[in-house]
C-alpha cells in the first residue's frame, strides 16, 4: 500500500552564525552514519509547529526561538512511499546540546563546512540557500 508522509528538519543557527549538525548513529533505522538535522516524522493529528519543537527537544535538549519554515521539498522515496519535508530555520536560546540515542556527534557549522560532510541531496539543496 502506498504511504505518505510527513518529516520536518531544523536548521538551528546559534550565536556565531554556524548552524547545529548531528550525526545519526551506525545503527539508526534510516541514514546510519549521515550528518543530519533534528527533526523527525509528523505524528498522525499533530500540529506541524508542535511537532518539530518536540523532535528538536527529544533529539537535543535544545530551546529554540524565532521558528519558522523556510522551505518544502517532496520525493518518492525507494520504497515507493511519498514523503514531504517540511525545513525550518530557528535560533538556539542556548547552545548545549545533550544528544539522544538517535545520534553519537553534533557540531556546529557553517553552510560551507556542511557541504563538505556525508549527507543527503535533501539536507544539502536545504544549506545550499545559506551558501553567498
Amino acid at each position: 500500500m502506498e504511504k505518505i508522509g510527513v518529516s520536518q528538519k531544523a536548521i538551528i543557527f546559534n550565536g556565531e552564525g554556524k548552524f547545529l549538525t548531528i550525526r545519526r548513529t551506525e545503527t539508526a533505522p534510516s541514514n546510519p552514519g549521515k550528518w543530519d538535522f533534528p527533526g523527525g516524522d509528523l505524528d498522525f493529528g499533530e500540529d506541524a509547529m508542535e511537532g518539530i519543537i518536540r523532535e528538536i527537544k527529544e533529539e537535543t535538549g535544545l530551546d529554540v526561538e524565532d521558528l519558522r519554515p523556510f522551505d518544502v521539498e517532496s520525493h518518492i522515496n525507494k520504497e515507493g512511499d511519498f514523503w514531504v519535508t517540511i525545513a525550518y530555520i530557528a535560533k538556539a536560546i542556548s547552545d548545549k546540546v545533550i544528544l539522544s540515542c538517535e545520534h553519537d556527534e553534533f557540531r556546529w557549522l557553517t553552510a560551507t563546512d556542511f557541504l563538505k560532510l556525508g549527507s543527503s541531496d535533501k539536507l544539502r539543496r536545504f544549506v545550499g540557500c545559506f551558501v553567498a
